[in-house]
């Protein structure tokens, strides 16, 4: 292989190359990093902010920035937790709410995720306004519309807990006999969301207007795209993914409080930027994504264990977000 077609390879395959040489890396360290138990424990982890950083990844194609995310979370986290607790907790948040089926306030929490999200679209595709203002407007509405609910009487601000079996099962349950070799329903969730969107981008007509609408909007406007219309439809899909992530979010830890999905929105900003998807928006793929977050999961999960302290693990993560965008960068002005 000459040095053009080695370099080619390297640029286009960078994000999994890093991603193993964190892996062999770590391993070389720890031999036990790569039992099926820490792998299962990491794609565990790390699946509901793949659902996040997918509906991220939606915005930032579009050329757009969506800091509310992470608030979205937080709400849908509360929400459903609000309305699924055992009947005998001391501190139920709806003393005389009748048990519910499971999938309702599931889907009331995946509801208000959407409703942001149209909220979101609406402002940037009808009022014009930036998208990084709109939605950090937004993220600073949806909190403070959170904490109020989350303080009211009798709950006051206390932490959501006692949940129903039956919703946590979702997020801490598996498939087949307890053993390494067992596969958690939250990660099964998350490849199946994933295809979903993978169709999405690359089988639809919706797919190839975002495209088109991140490459050059007003080339995408002459060609009879109706970028407004589809600008809301791609923020209320993403709305509905962070609806989703924080649902599985509650379900998996067991509880939720009105700071759930603090700071989740640069988490995955950041995972989408280092798997590929485009600062200059048009550019973007659903295993660049995964990648993405997988690297940074690697990263918070295989340090701790090898020992490197938490704050090492801060400024690895800068550089490599730093790179990713710079490598970025330099692709976007090669191509100009």
């Amino acid at each position: 292989m000459d040095t053009k077609k080695l370099t080619g390879f390297v640029t286009q395959n960078a994000i999994y190359i890093v991603l193993i040489l964190l892996v062999v890396g770590i391993a070389f360290k720890d031999p036990r990093f790569l039992s099926v138990d820490i792998l299962r424990d990491i794609l565990l982890q790390n699946s509901t902010r793949a659902i996040i950083a997918l509906g991220a990844a939606f915005i930032l194609i579009t050329g757009g920035t969506d800091l509310s995310s992470g608030r979205v979370v937080g709400l849908s986290a509360v929400l459903s937790a609000s309305m699924l607790q055992i009947s005998d907790y001391p501190r139920r948040f709806f003393p005389d709410l009748p048990e519910l089926w499971v999938g309702l306030p599931i889907v009331f929490g995946i509801l208000a995720g959407l409703i942001v999200g149209l909220i979101n679209g609406w402002v940037v595709a009808k009022l014009n306004v930036p998208p990084f203002i709109a939605t950090l407007g937004t993220m600073v509405i949806v909190y403070g519309v959170n904490s109020i609910y989350f303080d009211m009487k009798p709950n006051e601000s206390q932490p959501i807990a006692g949940l129903r079996k039956d919703f946590t099962d979702i997020g801490s349950g598996f498939v087949g006999p307890n053993g390494p070799y067992s596969i958690p329903y939250i990660v099964i969730i998350a490849v199946i969301v994933s295809l979903i969107v993978w169709v999405i981008f690359n089988k639809t007509r919706l797919g190839k207007n975002m495209y088109a609408i991140g490459g050059n909007v007003q080339a995408a406007t002459v060609s009879g795209i109706n970028v407004a219309r589809n600008l809301i439809y791609i923020y209320a899909i993403a709305g509905a993914l962070y609806g989703l992530g924080g649902v599985l979010e509650a379900a998996r830890t067991g509880g939720a409080t009105n700071n759930y999905g603090n700071m989740y929105e640069l988490d995955a900003i950041a995972a989408c930027v280092v798997g590929g998807v485009s600062t200059a928006g048009g550019i973007g793929t659903v295993p660049g994504v995964l990648a993405g977050v997988l690297i940074f999961g690697v990263i918070n999960y295989g340090l701790t264990f090898v020992g490197v302290s938490p704050y090492w693990q801060l400024i690895i993560k800068g550089l490599i977000i730093v790179a990713a965008v710079a490598f970025d960068i330099r692709k976007y002005l090669a191509k100009k």
